[in-house]
C-alpha cells in the first residue's frame, strides 16, 4: 500500500511544476508533515512564516488525497478563498472525487465524510458545548493557529447590551422597576468614567454587586444568568465598553486565560496547528502554554527565503523615544518624507498608529499634502490610497486590502497598560508570578510585527519602523530577529522607491 506522504510528494510536485513555479520553498516539507500527522494521528505544530494564500497546498493536497475524514477549522474568510481558488484546482489536477463539505448546523457525525470545513466558532460550540457532532478519531487541521486564543476568548466572552435589558424587563414586569433601577444605577456609574481612547473599563467591586441585585430574576439560559453564574469565579475579566455617542454601555465577562478550556480538545483528537508566526521559539513553547498544549509534540518552522521573501528595513537612529515630547515632530517629518518618496507609485501606503490624537494629527498632515488619497481606517480604498490606521484596524483587514509597498509602523505593538483591559491580563500574570512582559507583552507585540510584515514579503516591499526601542532596549534583537530577514538601512535611499 502507497503512503500517504509519498504519494502526497508526488501529486504536489507535479503540479506545482505543471504551475510553472513553486510560490513558497517549503510545499513539499509542510505537505509531508501534514500527511503524516493524517496518516498516524500524531498532533503537530507549524509555523510556516506567510500568509495563508502561499501554504494552503501544503495541507490541503494531503487532506484532499487522505482515505480518511479530516475536520478543517479555518476562518470563513480563508474558507472563501480556498473554495474558489485553490480548491478547484486541486481537484481538477488530481481527478478526485472527495467531498467537500461546509459547515452547516444540520451536518451530524453520520453524514460527514470527505473534506469538512468549519469556522472556528463552530468548533468551540461542539467542543465545549458536548454537541458531539465531530468524533474523537477525525484528525483536525486549525488554520491561522495564531488567533486560536482570540478566537477562544471571544467565544467564551458573555455580553450584556441594550436589548438584554429590555428583554429582561418584558419577561419580569412585576420586578420592572428594580430592572430599571439597577440599569439607571449602572449607566450612570460608567458613563461617568473619564474618556480614555480604548472605551473600555473594569467594573468597580460595588458595580458588580448592583448587578447581582438581579440574580433571583433573571431568565434561564439569558446573557444574564450566565453572566451571574461566573461574575464571582477566579480569573475572570469583567469590564463594560461604552458608545459614547448613542450614550450607552455593554458589560462584558472573558476569560483571563483559555488553557484549562482548550486542553481537554487535545485529548480527543490528534491536531495539526498552522500558522504564520506562533512563536519566537521554534519549540514553541510559550504558545503551547496559552493555549494548554503542553505534550511533546512535533514543532516546525519555517524560515522565509532570504532572495524573494527579504523586507527593506529603514529604522533612523537617534529617533526621539515614543514617550517624550519631541518624538511627533520628527515622527511627523520622517513620515512625510517617506510618503514623499514613493507616493508617485501606484501601490498601497500603510501608515500605523495607534495613538488615536496622533492618528488624527497624521491623517490631517498628509491630507494637506496629498488629499483625498489620505484615508483613515477604511476598506474601500483605491491601489494608490494612502491608509492611517490603528493597530487593530489593520490586523482584522489586512488580508482584504491590497499588498502595500511601505509599511510605517510609528510605534512597536506593545499593549499598552493604560489600556483597562491589558492592565488586567499583566495583574494576572503578576498574581501567579509569571513573566507578564516576556510571556504577554512580549509575544503578543511580536506575533502582531509578523503578521503585519508578511504581505510585504510576497512584494520585498519597505517596512519603516519609527519606534527607536528597537535600538536601546535589551528586547529590542527579539524584535529585529522577528523580522529576519531584511536588509537594513538607517537612511532614506531613493533606490528602494524606484519610478
Amino acid at each position: 500500500m502507497k503512503l500517504l506522504e509519498a504519494e502526497v510528494h508526488n501529486s504536489l510536485r507535479a503540479f506545482l511544476r505543471q504551475q510553472g513555479q513553486p510560490l513558497w520553498d517549503h510545499h513539499l516539507t509542510m505537505a509531508r508533515l501534514v500527511s503524516r500527522g493524517l496518516r498516524l494521528g500524531r498532533s503537530a505544530i507549524i509555523q510556516t512564516g506567510n500568509t495563508v494564500s502561499r501554504y494552503g497546498l501544503s495541507y490541503l493536497m494531503p487532506a484532499l488525497l487522505s482515505d480518511r475524514r479530516v475536520l478543517l477549522v479555518a476562518s470563513l474568510t480563508v474558507q472563501q478563498k480556498l473554495l474558489q481558488d485553490v480548491i478547484p484546482s486541486l481537484q481538477e489536477w488530481l481527478q478526485t472525487d472527495q467531498i467537500i463539505e461546509t459547515q452547516n448546523d444540520q451536518l451530524t457525525r453520520e453524514n460527514f465524510a470527505g473534506l469538512l470545513m468549519v469556522s472556528p466558532q463552530t468548533w468551540l460550540r461542539d467542543h465545549l458545548e458536548n454537541q458531539s457532532r465531530f468524533t474523537s478519531n477525525i484528525p483536525t487541521l486549525i488554520d491561522e493557529a495564531n488567533q486560536l486564543e482570540k478566537w477562544t476568548r471571544e467565544y467564551l466572552t458573555i455580553t450584556i447590551e441594550s436589548n438584554h435589558w429590555q428583554e429582561l424587563q418584558k419577561s419580569n414586569p412585576s420586578a420592572g422597576n428594580l430592572i430599571q433601577e439597577v440599569y439607571l444605577s449602572l449607566h450612570k456609574s460608567i458613563l461617568s468614567r473619564p474618556n480614555n481612547p480604548y472605551q473600555c473599563y473594569l467594573l468597580y467591586a460595588e458595580e458588580s454587586e448592583e448587578l447581582q441585585h438581579l440574580e433571583k430574576i433573571v431568565i434561564d439560559n439569558s446573557p444574564f444568568q450566565k453572566f451571574l453564574q461566573q461574575i464571582s469565579l477566579e480569573n475572570k475579566l469583567i469590564w463594560a465598553s461604552i458608545d459614547r455617542k448613542n450614550n450607552d454601555f455593554s458589560l462584558h465577562l472573558s476569560p483571563l486565560e483559555v488553557a484549562s478550556t482548550l486542553k481537554p480538545i487535545w485529548q480527543t483528537s490528534s491536531v495539526v496547528l498552522m500558522g504564520g508566526f506562533l512563536d519566537s521559539q521554534k519549540t514553541a513553547s510559550t504558545y503551547r502554554d496559552t493555549i494548554g498544549l503542553n505534550d511533546d509534540i512535533l514543532c516546525l518552522k519555517f524560515s522565509p527565503n532570504r532572495q524573494n521573501e527579504l523586507i527593506k528595513l529603514y529604522i533612523l537612529d537617534r529617533l526621539p523615544m515614543p514617550n517624550t515630547p519631541e518624538f511627533q515632530g520628527v515622527m511627523l517629518n520622517q513620515v512625510y518624507a517617506l510618503v514623499q518618496l514613493c507616493c508617485h507609485r501606484e501601490e498601497l501606503i500603510i501608515i500605523i498608529v495607534d495613538d488615536v490624537p496622533l492618528k488624527a494629527q497624521v491623517g490631517t498632515a498628509l491630507a494637506a499634502e496629498f488629499g483625498s488619497r489620505v484615508q483613515v481606517e477604511k476598506i474601500e480604498i483605491s491601489h494608490d490610497s494612502i491608509l492611517i490606521s490603528g493597530w487593530d484596524f489593520w490586523q482584522i483587514n489586512y488580508e482584504q486590502l491590497p499588498i502595500p509597498q511601505l509599511l510605517v509602523m510609528v510605534t512597536l505593538p506593545i499593549p499598552s497598560l493604560e489600556n483597562p483591559l491589558v492592565a488586567a491580563h499583566v495583574n494576572y500574570y503578576k498574581k501567579n508570578h509569571k513573566d507578564w512582559f516576556r510571556l504577554y507583552l512580549l509575544p503578543t507585540a511580536l506575533r502582531t510585527i509578523q503578521r503585519a510584515v508578511m504581505p510585504l514579503r510576497e512584494s520585498q516591499g519597505v517596512l519603516a519602523l519609527l519606534d527607536n526601542r528597537v535600538n536601546y532596549r535589551s528586547y529590542g534583537n527579539r524584535i529585529l530577529n522577528a523580522l529576519e530577514p531584511y536588509a537594513k538601512i538607517n537612511y532614506l535611499d531613493r533606490s528602494w522607491f524606484p519610478e
